[in-house]
């Protein structure tokens, strides 16, 4: 069975009033797949589709070879046969119940597969203290981490996070993120995560799938998909690109970080890393400055590297366009005015140096 194959195959199709949805999707059997795009876009939909919660839906999905729906045959496995864990935007958990009476609930549902380590778990995601209490008495944060701990401990073949942290106030996203974030490191099964926060899907995704208006504008691994610059025009403030790296040098004075990649090397603001670990680091367009001579001395630019002009996209507004860049293979993308680009004289094949805002998104 190839990789694909092995993956989720989703081919969707639905009119419903004035939306019409209509997908071909491709989830790799690894990783964490993220359905992108803004509110509107058909992402919960299709969501619900795969999870079996929507049956009025037209179309084909199939697990790992297992056909879950297929409209020309009429056949439909019901959600509780799927093996799906779903975590919703609200935390969903049953109100009558204690916390440890949800995990129970959730635990009963793997009997018969492969066991989860639920003491691990309650650590991971800083629970356990919470295990006798009311679910009413939780806080928004509390209620997400249990929700997630629940999905885990069915032992789903396929997880589904619709949009987990969108609830949540900055404090409680951040920490539950980095927790997502460990999760992504260690876990096995293909997951979907639903958002439209560039920062959550460059910290945790693999494989980017970008959709507007019921449709897939582009999908494949996070770092290309990104690099094509097709977001919606409503997201266009969010372009940029995910590049990562190692950390190979430190400065504690400054509280910096070098990171080394394929196209150069890279200061950034330390938070907790080390010498030796791997890092992403997210690039938007709007902090790349370009220029075609070398910046003079007294800049306050840390950043800077020589890049090459591939092309130019259009930009939301017809004042802006998009420089598409290649830094030594790899890609980059800076928003300057379409003035700058005639005033520099910039065509494919250009020679540049891009002075480089870059924000450390995490080990």
């Amino acid at each position: 069975m190839t990789e694909v194959a092995a993956g989720l195959q989703v081919q969707l199709q639905r009119q419903r009033g004035d939306f019409a949805l209509d997908v071909d999707i491709s989830v790799p059997p690894r990783g964490i797949t993220a359905l992108f795009g803004p509110s509107g876009a058909g992402k919960t939909t299709c969501l619900r589709a795969i999870a079996g919660l929507d049956q009025g839906m037209a179309g084909h999905i199939a697990f790992a070879g297992d056909v879950w729906q297929d409209s020309s045959t009429r056949r439909l496995v019901p959600a509780h046969q799927r093996r799906i864990g779903y975590v919703f935007q609200e935390a969903s958990l049953f109100p009558h119940l204690s916390v440890s009476g949800n995990l129970d609930y959730s635990q009963r549902r793997a009997r018969g597969h492969r066991p989860v380590d639920r003491e691990a778990l309650l650590e991971q995601f800083g629970v356990e203290h919470l295990l006798a209490r009311r679910v009413g008495s939780l806080s928004g944060g509390e209620q997400q981490r249990v929700a997630i701990v629940r999905a885990l401990l069915s032992d789903p073949v396929l997880l589904l996070f619709d949009e987990p942290l969108s609830a949540l106030d900055a404090s409680a996203r951040g920490e539950l993120l980095g927790c997502l974030e460990q999760l992504h490191a260690e876990l096995a099964v293909p997951t979907i995560y639903v958002s439209h926060a560039i920062d959550e899907v460059a910290r945790l995704a693999d494989h980017l799938v970008v959709m507007e208006a019921g449709r897939v504008l582009s999908q494949g691994s996070l770092q290309s998909t990104l690099a094509q610059g097709k977001l919606p025009l409503a997201m266009s403030d969010q372009l940029g690109v995910v590049i990562e790296g190692q950390v190979v040098a430190q400065d504690p004075i400054d509280h910096l970080v070098e990171l080394a990649f394929e196209g150069g090397r890279l200061w950034l603001p330390q938070r907790t890393e080390r010498v030796g670990d791997r890092l992403r680091c997210r690039i938007g367009a709007r902090d790349v400055v370009l220029s075609t001579s070398p910046p003079a001395a007294g800049s306050s630019a840390l950043n800077v590297v020589q890049a090459i002009v591939v092309g130019m996209i259009d930009a939301a507004h017809p004042s802006q366009c998009i420089v598409r860049l290649d830094v030594h293979g790899i890609a980059l993308l800076a928003s300057i005015t379409r003035r700058s680009w005639r005033s520099l004289a910039l065509a494919p094949g250009s020679r540049v140096w891009a002075q480089v805002k870059a924000t450390a998104l995490g080990t």
